[in-house]
């Protein structure tokens, strides 16, 4: 997997050469967040808390629920994870905290544990920065005499991945030393993210090779190389290598094929198929799902004759990255045989559908349309009157019946209000998870 970074300061994003001087800036981490969740998970890094200069949560709100974030910089303690975690947060970056103890540097175990307790193992990421094998934290300040295997080793129980920064190459992009990043996948169980000078295809094909994921700012804030061909250089190409898997290349050959699913936003598996590189550099490019045909032996956009394409949303891979997963809306049925999907024959219903269907009553309001003659005053009357309804229904189809009316009622309040239902499955999530 590839990640972007979002490293954040003074309400700016920005990329710093060896985490001081300034590089560039940019004021728009919505539009980034919406971008680099097409290729993966997002870091955002608020570099102001992690050296206690003050925060930026603000600004970082609503990026989680933007993008698939993993979120780091001055995260202290447990409950600041959480808090993260309920706003939306996928994972959480914790560094400095995770070395200091009572005044002293060595691997705070208590803090760890109270961490993963906390968020879960899976959701903690450490971040392990070594300049020259030595850790050092406080934004890469100050050395703390650890040796970088040494504490990876003791932090991998409790952590679900390491984040690997070389910090003398960070910001270089002069390369990446790949040999502590062997002795460090060798050293440990857990996943592992390497940074660091990256620059080329090549360097994220080899890293890659030794099962990492790779994290990326530099090189894509100033065009050195783009999120598609890194995405498509970070898949497992050798087990998708059909001809001669013993001696393929990390780099993708004519005759890698890899599987491919395709799901709705809502969850409804659409079809499956295969993709090369060809067709993946295709999909980024015209920004609908493409596929390799096997039995025409040539690059297919799906839809091409119908019309019904599908627009993508993300792209993930599984865990050995050697399978694909696109997230796409459907411009209609997807099926050759006119089904909705190759595994359903109609569009499952849901809450989102709904509101689709109210919103285009009320922008194209057909002749007879009841949902078009619904006011402010009038919505809020029959959301009164259908609680009160459900509240008196007794049997169960009673119920369901009420409830339906009450559901399709709040939804049009909603509408009105430019609500979306996604907002509200937000705010319960972030509930369930405080």
């Amino acid at each position: 997997m590839v990640i972007a970074s979002i490293d954040i300061q003074n309400g700016k994003v920005v990329q710093l050469k060896q985490g001081e001087e300034l590089v560039l800036q940019r004021d728009n981490p919505l539009e980034l967040a919406a971008e680099f969740d097409r290729y993966g998970e997002v870091a955002v890094i608020d570099l102001d808390a992690a050296m206690g200069k003050g925060s930026n949560i603000e600004l970082i709100k609503p990026l989680l629920r933007k993008a698939e974030c993993r979120v780091g910089g001055g995260i202290r303690t447990p409950e600041q994870a959480k808090e993260l975690v309920s706003l939306g947060a996928r994972k959480i970056i914790v560094g400095s905290s995770a070395f200091r103890n009572a005044g002293t540097f060595g691997v705070n175990v208590s803090f760890l544990e109270a961490m993963a307790k906390k968020i879960g193992r899976e959701r903690l990421i450490v971040a392990v920065d070594a300049r020259n094998g030595e850790i050092v934290v406080d934004g890469w300040k100050t050395p703390t005499g650890l040796d970088l295997i040494t504490a990876a080793k003791q932090v991998d129980p409790f952590a679900g991945e390491l984040l690997f920064t070389c910090v003398e190459r960070e910001g270089t992009m002069t390369g990446i030393d790949l040999e502590p990043v062997r002795k460090l996948r060798e050293a440990v169980t857990c996943q592992i993210t390497v940074a660091g000078g990256v620059s080329t295809l090549d360097e994220i094909a080899s890293i890659a090779a030794l099962n990492c994921d790779v994290q990326l700012g530099m090189a894509i804030y100033t065009g050195k190389i783009n999120l598609p061909d890194t995405f498509i250089a970070s898949l497992n190409w050798k087990k998708g290598e059909s001809l001669n898997p013993q001696s393929a290349p990390p780099l993708p050959t004519p005759h890698s094929l890899l599987p491919i699913l395709v799901q709705s936003p809502d969850g409804q598996i659409l079809m499956t198929g295969f993709t090369d590189a060809e067709a993946l550099t295709e999909t980024f490019k015209r920004g609908n799902v493409c596929f390799h045909s096997r039995t025409r032996n040539k690059l297919w956009m799906k839809g091409e004759s119908s019309g019904n394409v599908l627009k993508l949303v993300k792209m993930r891979t599984d865990c050995d990255r050697d399978a694909l997963l696109a997230i796409a809306e459907p411009a209609g049925p997807i099926c050759h045989t006119g089904a909705w999907s190759c595994f359903a024959t109609n569009k499952n219903y849901s809450w989102a559908y709904l509101q689709n269907i109210i919103t285009e009553r009320f922008r194209n309001p057909a002749p007879g349309s009841y949902t078009a003659t619904l006011d402010d005053d009038l919505v809020r009357e029959k959301v009164l009157e259908e609680a009160k309804e459900l509240c008196e229904a007794k049997t169960k189809d009673e119920i369901i019946w009420e409830a339906a009316d009450l559901l399709y009622f709040a939804t049009v309040l909603m509408t009105r209000a430019g609500v979306s239902v996604q907002e509200i499955l937000d705010e319960l999530d972030r509930r369930h998870r405080k």
